[in-house]
């Protein structure tokens, strides 16, 4: 399996079988090396309904005809655009034939706002437990510090996390540090940083930091095996 960070919140993971979409804002993001006209998806995952995070799901998954997997209420929204979607909410877990998605808390907004402005309601935001080939990924969302992060730590055997670092809308990097000492993952990957002037952080400096396991900044496009 391999792994990889593409900016702001933009994971992408290849299996034997699939290859799976985290959070696909490519369009508008400037940090972002992948191109939405051509960009391949299975399977697109979606921790919650802002527009930076939903990003180009609509016209990705309509051309790969790729599964969308969100929270419910999102799901739900973007089944009426006329795609393919499976809802799911916090706390729960399902099986797909490309691994295993859980929903966990993330304590955050989660609204998709139209060209027009309308802001339709997206439902709880949330992080990923991607369970693949017997390994887990922890795409831990757009969220503040809480404590119930050492609980998903102790409960999974997590081979990577990937953490907001970006403060103002999220967690900062003080916060993050100790999220990623609850989380306990092999490796730690810092994200959500950088996009906006008002995001801008040092995710190498913050990687140098994590005390837990390895903290690595993922430069973009930067590919990972697992």
């Amino acid at each position: 399996m391999k792994i990889s960070y593409h900016g702001h919140s933009v994971v992408k993971v290849v299996t034997e079988s699939h290859t799976i979409l985290i959070d696909p804002f490519i369009s508008g993001n400037e940090a972002c090396d992948l191109n939405a006209d051509t960009v391949v998806a299975d399977v697109i995952l979606l921790t919650h309904a802002h527009n930076d995070h939903v990003g180009d799901t609509i016209e990705i998954a309509k051309r790969n005809d790729a599964l969308v997997v969100a929270p419910n209420e999102l799901a739900v929204y973007l089944g009426g655009k006329g795609l393919v979607t499976h809802p799911m909410h916090i706390g729960g877990s399902r099986a797909f034939d490309f691994g295993t998605v859980k929903f966990t808390q993330a304590f955050h907004g989660s609204s998709y706002t139209e060209e027009d402005g309308t802001m339709i309601y997206g439902g709880m935001p949330g992080g990923i437990l991607l369970t693949v080939e017997g390994k887990t990924i922890y795409h831990v969302g757009d969220t503040a510090l809480f404590t119930d992060l050492k609980m998903y730590g102790e409960m999974h055997d997590i081979e990577v996390a990937f953490i907001p670092i970006g403060d103002n809308f999220t967690m900062g990097p003080d916060d993050a540090l100790l999220a990623a000492d609850w989380i306990n993952a092999k490796v730690s990957v810092p994200v959500h940083y950088n996009t906006f002037p008002v995001i801008d952080q040092d995710p190498k400096a913050w990687a140098g930091k994590v005390k837990t396991g390895e903290g690595r900044e993922m430069e973009i496009g930067e590919e990972m095996e697992l």
